[in-house]
């Protein structure tokens, strides 16, 4: 496996993320809430052996699709969101959000029959201490299923690249990725693909499937411990997806290219990591000369879009996987959900 990919031109790179903002990316899939409790723990209960929590403060973002189109915002770029909702409390939290970021809600669709997805964590001095998620897993209606394909592929002509991001909450049926997947294939329009824990779901079409170390581990039903095993799951989840590449994200161990047509795979390093101690979205303090990183894994959303981004402003998915792998260098430096701007990522650059 070849450990260090030619160095980049930084003009290149920098230019690349300069022409971000006239890039409009669709971005299809799961939409959701991220809801995040803050407080501080007081006590143990008298009820049960759990700590708790005083209430200091409620934060809301978007998560699922509804980050990786935070982040391509963050980044400059215009984007359309496709996905569905209840109708629900939440489905207008969600509307609220989408509109904060200038986004256009058609393409969500309401469904009565669903709810909209949330999920709810809280947090004592920056440790989670439960998780509550709400939410509908069963595939979309037919008639539910048909608007959304019908509103995704009439977009498609205005788009310069889509975005998949399943998370199995039944939006992404296999009939919805197979058209709306085929259709940007036929368009010359580029798809990257954020793929569900699943042996079933192929994406055929998609250009680029982007999968974290657990996701590929699991699809391969084997443990990725080192270069070798990584190259070797790459190679069968070319062939799994026959897609033209695969990027594996890995933690501490930073990312893996793999293209069907190249006959090496390439590893990209990541920075070295320590946890964030700052608050939601916001970068770290730093207590050491290197940059901060908490977990290159948990920045997918991150490395998502700006490869997204990157090759739909012309560079070669190589160059867009250092560009996302240090778009997440920053990202991780902050705590929790997070997106990085042109300047954090064109100052990232430096370090390369």
């Amino acid at each position: 496996m070849s450990h260090s990919p030619s160095k980049p031109s930084l003009s290149r790179l920098k230019r690349y993320v300069r022409s971000f903002s006239a890039r409009r990316l669709g971005v299809l899939g799961d939409w959701m809430l991220d809801r995040y409790i803050w407080g501080s723990p007081t006590k143990l209960s008298p009820e049960a052996p759990v700590p708790v929590v005083e209430f200091e403060k409620e934060d809301l973002v978007l998560g699922g699709a509804g980050n990786v189109a935070a982040n391509l915002v963050a980044l400059g770029a215009g984007v359309v969101p496709f996905g569905a909702s209840g109708k629900d409390g939440a489905a207008d939290s969600l509307r609220e959000k989408i509109r904060d970021l200038d986004m256009p809600e058609k393409g969500i669709i309401e469904d009565s029959a669903r709810l909209t997805t949330i999920k709810t964590r809280i947090i004592a001095r920056h440790q989670q201490i439960v998780r509550v998620d709400r939410e509908t897993r069963a595939p979309l209606r037919p008639e539910m299923e048909e608007l959304l394909i019908r509103r995704a592929m009439a977009a498609l002509p205005s788009l310069q690249a889509l975005v998949l991001s399943d998370y199995d909450k039944g939006v992404v049926t296999d009939e919805l990725a197979s058209r709306v997947l085929g259709a940007c294939a036929k368009l010359g329009i580029k798809s990257f693909v954020k793929p569900k824990w699943s042996m079933l779901a192929t994406y055929p079409g998609a250009t680029v499937i982007v999968l974290n170390r657990g996701e590929a581990s699991f699809l391969v039903s084997r443990a990725l411990d080192d270069d070798e095993s990584v190259e070797q799951a790459g190679a069968q989840l070319l062939e799994k997806f026959k897609c033209p590449a695969v990027i594996i994200t890995r933690g501490e161990k930073g990312m893996s290219v793999l293209e069907m047509d190249a006959a090496k795979a390439v590893h990209i390093s990541a920075t070295s990591h320590e946890p964030p101690a700052g608050r939601l979205g916001q970068r770290a303090q730093h207590h050491s000369s290197g940059r901060q990183v908490f977990d290159v894994t948990g920045a997918g959303d991150t490395v998502l879009a700006t490869l997204a981004l990157a090759v739909s402003a012309g560079a070669s998915l190589r160059e867009a996987a250092l560009l996302a792998n240090a778009a997440a260098g920053v990202a991780v430096g902050k705590l929790g959900t997070a997106t990085v701007s042109p300047a954090e990522l064109l100052a990232a650059l430096r370090d390369l």
